[in-house]
């Protein structure tokens, strides 16, 4: 088998080192997220470590990766697990401004980069389940 036949039946989790790319990538995104203003209240855990192993865990699943999500914790379930918080633009924009701070962070040469961000701002996108307050707290309708 030749190399160009191996480095296209590699898993993308593969192709982008593995563990450890994954690891910088979330590490990261959740440096970003302990400073920002809109997205830190939504973690009630004081500590983001076990956020962090979580979303590790689950990104390095979907790309290939060990099953370790799934046998410890289920099946991901992305929409009901984030339900019990309010997702509205803002958060969505902060989360990927943070996101692709990561995603740059990691210089993936391409296909690689593009594969990853898209598929990042399509679930931030789907996580959305609430409307952006209007000045004085009420809610846009």
């Amino acid at each position: 088998m030749s190399a160009a036949n191996e480095q296209q039946e590699a898993s993308f989790f593969e192709a982008v080192g593995g563990e450890p790319t994954f690891r910088r990538l979330v590490n990261a995104f959740y440096e970003g997220v302990a400073k920002d203003p809109i997205l830190r209240p939504m973690y009630p855990e004081g500590d983001l470590g076990p956020a962090t192993e979580r979303m590790t865990l689950f990104l390095m699943q979907y790309w290939g990766g060990p099953s370790t999500y799934s046998e410890t914790r289920g099946h991901p379930r992305l929409r009901m697990r984030h339900a019990p918080f309010q997702v509205g633009p803002a958060a969505r924009d902060a989360w990927l401004h943070n996101m692709r701070a990561a995603v740059d962070s990691l210089h993936l040469p391409e296909p690689h980069h593009s594969a990853l961000w898209d598929y990042l701002e399509r679930a931030a996108y789907f996580m959305v389940n609430a409307e952006d307050p209007q000045p004085g707290g009420q809610l846009a309708r």
